[in-house]
Protein backbone atom coordinates (compact mmCIF):
# COMPACT_ATOMS: atom_id res chain seq x y z
CA UNK A 1 0.00 0.00 0.00
CA UNK A 2 1.67 2.93 -0.99
CA UNK A 3 3.33 3.48 -4.65
CA UNK A 4 4.03 6.46 -5.62
CA UNK A 5 1.18 8.26 -8.07
CA UNK A 6 1.93 10.80 -10.83
CA UNK A 7 0.28 14.10 -10.96
CA UNK A 8 -2.07 13.12 -13.64
CA UNK A 9 -3.06 10.30 -11.85
CA UNK A 10 -4.04 11.97 -8.92
CA UNK A 11 -6.07 14.63 -11.19
CA UNK A 12 -8.12 12.00 -12.80
CA UNK A 13 -8.52 10.10 -9.17
CA UNK A 14 -10.23 13.39 -7.98
CA UNK A 15 -12.60 13.50 -10.86
CA UNK A 16 -13.71 10.50 -9.63
CA UNK A 17 -13.91 10.67 -5.83
CA UNK A 18 -17.33 12.17 -5.82
CA UNK A 19 -20.28 11.77 -4.10
CA UNK A 20 -24.12 12.21 -4.46
CA UNK A 21 -24.36 13.54 -1.24
CA UNK A 22 -22.58 13.71 2.08
CA UNK A 23 -23.63 13.58 5.99
CA UNK A 24 -22.57 12.50 9.35
CA UNK A 25 -23.72 9.20 8.15
CA UNK A 26 -21.40 8.84 5.26
CA UNK A 27 -18.73 10.06 7.51
CA UNK A 28 -19.52 7.25 10.37
CA UNK A 29 -19.17 4.48 7.12
CA UNK A 30 -15.74 5.89 5.89
CA UNK A 31 -14.54 5.99 9.58
CA UNK A 32 -15.97 2.41 10.04
CA UNK A 33 -14.34 1.25 6.48
CA UNK A 34 -11.16 3.16 7.74
CA UNK A 35 -10.76 1.68 11.38
CA UNK A 36 -11.65 -2.19 9.99
CA UNK A 37 -8.76 -1.42 7.50
CA UNK A 38 -6.52 -0.55 10.11
CA UNK A 39 -7.28 -3.01 12.81
CA UNK A 40 -7.19 -5.84 10.38
CA UNK A 41 -3.26 -4.88 9.60
CA UNK A 42 -2.11 -3.17 12.49
CA UNK A 43 -2.18 -0.19 11.32
CA UNK A 44 -0.75 2.49 13.87
CA UNK A 45 -2.51 5.84 12.44
CA UNK A 46 -4.57 8.17 13.37
CA UNK A 47 -7.66 9.13 11.44
CA UNK A 48 -10.66 12.04 11.19
CA UNK A 49 -13.50 12.75 8.50
CA UNK A 50 -14.46 16.70 8.91
CA UNK A 51 -16.75 18.75 6.93
CA UNK A 52 -14.93 22.15 6.83
CA UNK A 53 -15.55 24.12 10.59
CA UNK A 54 -16.17 20.75 12.08
CA UNK A 55 -14.98 17.58 13.33
CA UNK A 56 -17.41 14.45 12.31
CA UNK A 57 -15.09 11.09 13.01
CA UNK A 58 -11.48 10.95 14.59
CA UNK A 59 -10.09 7.74 15.52
CA UNK A 60 -6.32 6.98 17.05
CA UNK A 61 -5.16 3.33 16.63
CA UNK A 62 -3.15 1.53 18.77
CA UNK A 63 0.54 2.44 17.94
CA UNK A 64 -0.42 6.31 17.00
CA UNK A 65 1.08 9.03 18.77
CA UNK A 66 -0.07 12.75 19.28
CA UNK A 67 1.30 13.73 16.75
CA UNK A 68 -0.02 12.22 14.16
CA UNK A 69 -3.50 14.30 15.77
CA UNK A 70 -1.16 17.96 14.36
CA UNK A 71 -0.08 16.33 11.67
CA UNK A 72 -4.14 15.50 10.83
CA UNK A 73 -4.70 19.00 11.12
CA UNK A 74 -1.84 20.43 9.35
CA UNK A 75 -2.63 18.31 5.94
CA UNK A 76 -6.48 19.38 6.21
CA UNK A 77 -5.43 22.87 6.28
CA UNK A 78 -3.95 22.28 3.10
CA UNK A 79 -7.37 20.79 1.49
CA UNK A 80 -9.42 23.54 2.81
CA UNK A 81 -7.52 26.44 1.38
CA UNK A 82 -6.64 24.72 -2.68
CA UNK A 83 -9.88 22.07 -2.49
CA UNK A 84 -7.25 19.49 -3.58
CA UNK A 85 -5.25 16.56 -2.11
CA UNK A 86 -2.54 17.58 -0.26
CA UNK A 87 -0.72 14.93 -1.91
CA UNK A 88 -1.47 16.49 -5.20
CA UNK A 89 -0.68 19.82 -4.13
CA UNK A 90 2.67 18.60 -2.75
CA UNK A 91 3.75 17.13 -6.32
CA UNK A 92 2.51 20.03 -8.32
CA UNK A 93 4.79 22.21 -6.10
CA UNK A 94 7.78 19.68 -6.17
CA UNK A 95 7.07 19.85 -10.00
CA UNK A 96 7.40 23.98 -10.36
CA UNK A 97 10.84 23.49 -8.09
CA UNK A 98 9.46 25.97 -4.84
CA UNK A 99 8.39 23.86 -1.94
CA UNK A 100 4.47 24.27 -1.01
CA UNK A 101 4.89 25.92 1.87
CA UNK A 102 7.83 28.66 0.99
CA UNK A 103 5.55 29.61 -2.98
CA UNK A 104 2.37 30.24 -0.96
CA UNK A 105 3.90 31.85 2.01
CA UNK A 106 2.41 29.38 4.54
CA UNK A 107 3.29 28.41 8.12
CA UNK A 108 4.44 24.93 9.11
CA UNK A 109 2.53 25.64 12.25
CA UNK A 110 -0.71 25.29 10.40
CA UNK A 111 -0.09 23.74 7.10
CA UNK A 112 1.97 20.22 6.26
CA UNK A 113 2.97 19.36 2.94
CA UNK A 114 2.64 15.96 2.73
CA UNK A 115 0.27 13.40 1.31
CA UNK A 116 -2.88 11.70 3.53
CA UNK A 117 -5.77 14.23 3.04
CA UNK A 118 -8.17 14.13 0.61
CA UNK A 119 -11.47 16.84 -0.31
CA UNK A 120 -14.81 15.02 0.00
CA UNK A 121 -16.17 16.36 -3.10
CA UNK A 122 -20.12 16.29 -3.67
CA UNK A 123 -21.82 16.70 -7.04
CA UNK A 124 -22.94 20.02 -7.73
CA UNK A 125 -21.38 21.22 -4.87
CA UNK A 126 -18.00 20.92 -4.60
CA UNK A 127 -15.41 20.91 -1.82
CA UNK A 128 -17.18 20.02 1.80
CA UNK A 129 -14.52 18.72 4.06
CA UNK A 130 -11.94 16.40 3.91
CA UNK A 131 -10.67 12.06 5.08
CA UNK A 132 -6.78 12.67 6.39
CA UNK A 133 -5.34 9.93 7.43
CA UNK A 134 -1.56 10.17 9.69
CA UNK A 135 1.07 7.64 10.32
CA UNK A 136 1.95 5.48 7.07
CA UNK A 137 4.02 7.31 4.57
CA UNK A 138 2.51 10.26 2.82
CA UNK A 139 1.71 8.15 -0.19
CA UNK A 140 -0.01 5.01 1.56
CA UNK A 141 -2.13 7.52 4.22
CA UNK A 142 -3.46 8.98 0.52
CA UNK A 143 -4.05 5.70 -0.58
CA UNK A 144 -6.37 5.04 2.31
CA UNK A 145 -8.11 7.65 2.33
CA UNK A 146 -9.31 7.22 -1.21
CA UNK A 147 -9.44 3.77 -0.91
CA UNK A 148 -12.13 4.36 2.12
CA UNK A 149 -13.40 7.16 -0.02
CA UNK A 150 -14.01 4.80 -2.97
CA UNK A 151 -15.55 2.06 -0.51
CA UNK A 152 -18.30 4.17 0.69
CA UNK A 153 -19.27 6.01 -2.99
CA UNK A 154 -19.50 2.28 -4.47
CA UNK A 155 -18.79 0.65 -7.61
CA UNK A 156 -20.84 2.48 -10.68
CA UNK A 157 -21.58 5.42 -8.65
CA UNK A 158 -18.38 7.67 -9.64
Amino acid sequence: MGEIQTIEELQVEAKDLQFVAFDPMVAWNIGSYIQGRAASENMPIAFEIATFGQQLFYFAMPGAVPDNSHWIRRKRAIVERFYRSSLLMKLLADRDGRPLLERYMLSADDYAASGGSVPIVVTGVGSVGAVTVSGLTQYADHKLAVEAIRHVIGPGKQ
